[in-house]
């Protein structure tokens, strides 16, 4: 994903480094806005994060959250169901939420 938004030049992606073992020890979906928290710390105006929801290993949902670093509101949830527990289905579901969600025209105008 870092690489797919920093190629688009719409998005300038930055260096996460600094607070990756924050991030990889907390929950991310559960800890009340930490995500923009974190995102906010290394300068970034957005944070983007992501659940999958597996009801079986035929079905599943990759559903992307992006985060306003300063007001920590949500500001855009986007979702797809994929079929098929394997890499390449994941990653063509992340491929496409990329291409059809966090690049599609107009996403970000305010």
């Amino acid at each position: 994903m870092r690489e797919a938004l920093s190629q688009s030049g719409k998005f300038d992606v930055v260096d996460i480094g600094p607070v990756a073992s924050a991030a990889n020890a907390s929950n991310l979906q559960a800890c009340g806005g930490c995500d923009a928290t974190l995102a906010k710390k290394v300068g970034a105006d957005l944070s983007i994060t992501g659940t999958v929801q597996k009801v079986s290993n035929l079905i599943l949902n990759m559903n992307l959250y992006v985060r306003d670093t300063d007001s920590k509101k949500l500001i855009a949830a986007m979702s797809a169901d994929f079929r098929g527990n394997t890499d390449e289905s994941w990653s063509r579901t992340l491929e496409w939420l990329i291409r059809n969600r966090l690049l599609a025209p107009g996403f970000g105008a305010h």
